[in-house]
């Protein structure tokens, strides 16, 4: 690891002038991502900027009632575990509770979850020389390489990289909304615009600009908590990352679907939501047939590669098997 500076600023103006004014300078929360890329050579800062005295780790009822404020240093395992989410939101603190260990979740935040870099095998080691999201121009060396992890959604052929996180496939089936500050002052972005495609410009994982900070991350008032799921498929039932995963969110009455919400994991850059597919359940009965359409629109242009060509059937069978779980 390369020589830095350490600084602990102790209010958010002081945290967002040191980034703009300090090259190569990373925000530090738990750092359960920036050191694991900062081990393997993938980031050296120059300085390491300390947010975790910023006082932004609530988790409060919005003043709108019913909604909810999660402050971005929040603690994955308080979330995960706090009684608002239990209550309102199950589908978020099951995909917490599906994510990492117990000692990552205690260290890992809200917001450094949200920017957790993708996960390739050719971006986390620099020996290997082809990567567009750590060198841009390179080469992808995924696309013709070992991809049985990669994406089969929204890709391009810059990057096949996939969005490693639980929680965000979670939020992006919850529509949250992401609270940035920065120079201009705040902005909020909807979570389905907040992680990019990779297009080509690959070496971009999310629309937060250099010098922003996340603050909050805000659920709306939940419609109907009893019909929500978090179903992940991994390799082994500890600390895995998803091959697929699937957030579901339902309102059921009188026997129909009122309302649905799906978002995939592990198949796209982003958490993966297709509206159309959703519209189809709007006013019916829970069905296997049904739900086996939605699963093959979610799935629409679906591209395997060598290795990971098992995700489309996979990733239809979790869409099923979640909606027959979810609506039950």
């Amino acid at each position: 690891m390369n020589a830095f500076a350490y600084v602990r600023p102790k209010d958010l103006d002081s945290a967002l002038s040191l980034i703009r004014s300090t090259p190569k300078a990373r925000f530090l929360a738990g750092g359960t991502n920036l050191l694991d890329l900062w081990k393997m050579g993938v980031e050296q800062p120059d300085t390491l900027i300390d947010i975790n005295r910023l006082g932004l780790s609530q988790i409060a009822e919005l003043p709108d009632g019913g909604g909810l404020s999660i402050g971005a240093l929040a603690r994955n395992s308080d979330v995960a575990t706090h009684s608002l989410v239990t209550e309102r939101y199950p589908v978020l603190s099951q995909a917490l509770l599906a994510g990492a260990s117990p000692q990552l979740r205690n260290a890992a935040t809200v917001g450094g979850n949200l920017m957790q870099r993708t996960r390739c095998y050719y971006f986390y080691d620099p020996n290997f020389p082809c990567c567009n999201k750590r060198d841009p121009g390179s080469g992808c060396g995924a696309l013709n390489g070992f991809n049985r992890i990669h994406a089969i959604l929204g890709q391009s052929d810059q990057c096949i990289a996939t969005n490693p996180s639980d929680m965000c496939v979670a939020l992006a089936a919850l529509e949250a909304k992401i609270h940035i500050t920065g120079p201009s002052g705040e902005r909020v972005i909807a979570i389905a615009d907040f992680h990019r495609l990779p297009g080509e410009q690959p070496e971009l994982d999310t629309t937060l600009r250099p010098d922003e900070l996340i603050t909050a991350v805000d659920l709306p008032a939940p419609a109907d908590t009893k019909h929500n799921l978090y179903l992940k498929i991994r390799d082994r039932s500890s600390f895995a990352f998803a091959l697929v995963s699937a957030a579901i969110v339902l309102g059921i009455g009188e026997g129909q679907i009122t309302s649905a919400r799906i978002a995939l994991g592990g198949v796209a850059h982003k958490p993966w939501r297709v509206p159309e597919a959703e519209a189809m359940l709007q006013g019916v009965k829970p069905d296997r047939a049904t739900f086996e359409k939605v699963a093959d629109r979610l799935l629409q242009g679906a591209h395997a590669y060598r290795y990971n060509q098992y995700k489309i059937p996979l990733a239809r069978n979790v869409v099923v098997r979640g909606l027959l779980a979810a609506s039950a």
